[in-house]
């Protein structure tokens, strides 16, 4: 299974923004990484640069490499809607993604593992693949088996998400997918429409 294992805090400070999530590292040296990392002098970027930067960024904030990424654009493409929105809203109803959002795991990196070791199901059934694209009325839940894992009781006691098109169940550890979300719905800092013109090239 393809994911990118590399260091994230030199991503976050690429970006200059705390992709992953709270970073004591990068909240030290929150500028971008390599010997003139701190220089006020770098070049101006060029509109491809800035457009690729953001697909980037995209794909890292959401753990979906290069390829994936492409086809959910195509997918996007082809359906009614803005593009670029309905991009997000692919990402946001990707399995590993609802997981994060549902607080069982402080990561996504986390949340995809938990779906890849047959923790979380959907409609009752177990479903192990991170992709997977959670549909409006869909159940996502922590199999009974798992319900006593260490890192599913701690996250429960910290749970504290909460977001309007998404339902959760504490005690019964399930989450409903209510409805698709709105792009003013969304909390990431992703510029979409630079995705979908660096994509229309």
């Amino acid at each position: 299974m393809a994911r990118y294992t590399g260091p994230k805090t030199k991503i976050a400070r690429k970006f200059g923004e705390p992709i992953f999530g709270s970073d004591k590292a990068f909240e030290k040296r929150n500028y971008p990484p390599g010997q003139h990392g701190s220089s006020k002098r770098r070049g101006k970027k060029s509109e491809y640069s800035i457009q690729l930067m953001e697909k980037q960024k995209a794909k890292f904030t959401y753990g979906i490499l290069e390829r994936q990424f492409r086809n959910l654009f195509e997918k996007a493409s082809r359906s009614k809607g803005v593009t670029g929105e309905v991009l997000l809203q692919l990402c946001e109803s990707r399995l590993d993604n609802l997981v994060y959002r549902f607080g069982l795991s402080p990561t996504r990196s986390g949340a995809r593992q938990l779906v890849s070791h047959r923790h979380i199901t959907v409609n009752d059934s177990i479903v192990n693949i991170p992709s997977y694209q959670v549909k409006k009325g869909d159940i996502v839940g922590v199999r009974e088996k798992s319900k006593t894992l260490n890192i599913i009781q701690e996250t429960r006691l910290k749970n504290e998400s909460s977001f309007e098109w998404l339902s959760w169940n504490q005690d019964e550890l399930k989450g409903t997918l209510v409805s698709i979300p709105e792009r003013i719905q969304i909390p990431e800092n992703i510029k979409e429409q630079l995705i979908v013109e660096l994509y229309s090239k």
